[in-house]
């Protein structure tokens, strides 16, 4: 081979790496999207110019869409497969005040009773249906630019696969902050969501999400699992974890439900502060799990949680509300283990229920402290509860309840180990007047009442197979600590009777049987166990206790 061929052979093969090269270098290098013609000013409306980058992205086969420093004023943006939205620290994508700036609500080909902010995912800044391998990363902003509810929400996700959500800040979101739809493979760390007037996280009918280290400040529920009919199908949540997160929320902090039509399977929740917005905005529940129209909930796991005011720690409910079902069907509840909480200023029960016929099961409270502000009004009469099963899951729903504490009805497998339940010091110095002016809004069960008069601790009606060990709780003045009422096979083990205490175990109804009370501590007691009349002769054992 000559010269001559041989310098042509070498220029071929430069010249092919070098094409080689540039389309690596292009698939690699991110598309700006001032390269686009966004001005990034926040005064000009860079949607078109933004999509453009995004769609060119794209089409080249993915890479990594990068918004610089800059204001990007936009209305809705349409994600695709396999491109990242990368948001520098100085970047904001600004979601326009005009309300056709934004897609249309989509039409569903089938009905669906769930609301608008759950049921549609178009009407958003961001959103995507039907593309995987996408994500949002950076130490940028999504400022949905809203000042009250209703509006687009700001990233929205239906029937998606592997999704990263990372590090950024979303602001004034007026609908869902971050909605997932039939979404798998989800992996949100280090979001900081403020000033939300909607729900923060929600992963509806979604499988295998990860939730890690993130902060949320919502008016509305903070991070809530939901299985609604939107798909047009009942799908299961399932393999969902959360951890090391701040929420906090004048509504719920962590949710199953109330859309509940699909499973809930496997569930996981750890390392977590849950916190009302201010002293004088609570929030009203903190761990709540329901199931109420038809789902099955099995395997949840709620461990190492603070609380600060919120009103009611822990919420527990299977009812029958029956949405997206043509006869309403109550689901299951079952497998729940809740541990290592402590939770201050709470001034609402905690409950455990089910409903007639169709109890909760095995559901385990243990290494539990809770300390209530009170103030709350109180009733003896445990048939003054209504069952309320149709209804509207809310800690409040049962109104004037008959334990300050924790309230269990239709429960069996009940495991109650370690709990505390007494009063902040802090209580025992507010005068009635004070406790008028702390009165919240829709509250119109609070009343001033004195520390003394609280209440029973803990009630348990129509609840088999409970095992109660190691319970401290403050007594009421004239009301017992525990009240068992139609308790079939009970064990209440290495419990003490706390001073002024004038009965600690009050048993009552005809179907009450198999009561074991072993080595207990009941010296302080006036009474240490009474028995209304209409318990059976041999319903009570008792062996090893001091003081009885």
């Amino acid at each position: 081979m000559n010269t001559i061929v041989r310098l042509g052979v070498v220029c071929v093969i430069l010249s092919l790496a070098a094409a080689a090269f540039a389309e690596t270098h292009a698939l690699l290098s991110p598309y700006s999207v001032r390269d686009f013609g966004a001005r990034g000013d926040g005064a000009t409306k860079d949607t078109a110019s933004v999509q453009k980058a995004i769609d060119a992205c794209s089409k080249a086969g993915g890479g990594t869409v990068l918004f610089p420093a800059g204001i990007y004023l936009c209305g809705s943006l349409h994600l695709r497969s396999a491109v990242t939205l990368q948001l520098d620290t100085a970047a904001t994508i600004k979601g326009s005040k005009d309300v056709n700036d934004y897609d249309p609500v989509e039409t569903l080909p089938y009905k669906n009773d769930a609301d608008e902010e759950t049921s549609f995912f178009h009407h958003a800044l961001i959103w995507g249906e039907g593309i995987d391998h996408i994500a949002i990363v950076g130490e940028g902003t999504i400022d949905v630019n809203w000042d009250k509810r209703h509006g687009p929400k700001a990233v929205a996700l239906k029937r998606c696969t592997f999704v990263d959500i990372k590090g950024i800040r979303l602001l004034n979101a007026p609908n869902y902050n971050i909605s997932l739809l039939g979404t798998d493979y989800v992996n949100i760390d280090g979001v900081t969501i403020l000033n939300a007037y909607a729900d923060g996280i929600d992963p509806d009918s979604c499988r295998h999400v990860r939730i890690a280290n993130c902060h949320i400040e919502s008016s509305d529920d903070a991070i809530v699992p939901k299985t609604s009919f939107s798909l047009g199908e009942r799908r299961s949540c399932e393999d969902i974890v959360v951890t090391n997160c701040y929420l906090g929320t004048t509504a719920q902090s962590f949710k199953l439900g109330t859309e509940s039509g699909g499973d809930f399977k496997r569930i996981a929740v750890s390392n977590c502060v849950m916190a009302g917005l201010a002293p004088n905005e609570p929030a009203s529940g903190g761990i709540c799990l329901e199931s109420v129209d038809g789902s099955n909930i099995d395997g949840v796991v709620v461990s190492n949680i603070t609380m600060v005011n919120v009103r009611a720690p822990v919420f527990i409910r299977l009812g029958n509300r029956g949405r997206d079902q043509a006869t309403p069907t109550p689901g299951t509840l079952r497998n729940v283990v809740i541990s290592g909480v402590v939770a201050t200023n709470a001034t609402y029960p905690s409950s455990i229920t089910g409903i007639p016929g169709r109890a909760v099961e095995g559901i385990t409270l243990s290494d539990i402290r809770i300390l209530y502000r009170g103030g709350e009004k109180y009733t003896d009469v445990l048939q003054d509860i209504p069952e309320q099963i149709p209804a509207y899951p809310t800690s409040r729903m049962f109104g004037v309840m008959p334990a300050y504490g924790l309230y269990c009805r239709h429960a069996r497998g009940l495991t109650l180990r370690n709990v505390q339940l007494a009063f902040t010091d802090d209580f025992c110095r507010i005068t009635a007047e004070s406790r008028k002016e702390m009165r919240w809004a829709n509250d119109g069960l609070v009343t001033p009442s004195e520390p003394g008069n609280a209440g029973t601790a803990l009630v348990c009606d129509d609840v088999s197979e409970l095992v109660l060990t190691d319970l401290k709780a403050r007594p009421g003045k004239e009301h017992p600590v525990v009240r068992l009422s139609n308790v079939c096979g009970a064990m209440i083990q290495a419990s003490q009777a706390p001073e002024s205490t004038e009965v600690f175990l009050e048993i009552s109804g005809v179907q009450s049987s198999k009561i074991a009370v072993l080595g207990n501590d009941l010296r302080n007691a006036k009474c240490p166990v009474q028995k209304s009349p209409d318990v059976p002769r041999g319903a009570v054992a008792s062996k090893g206790n001091l003081g009885f």
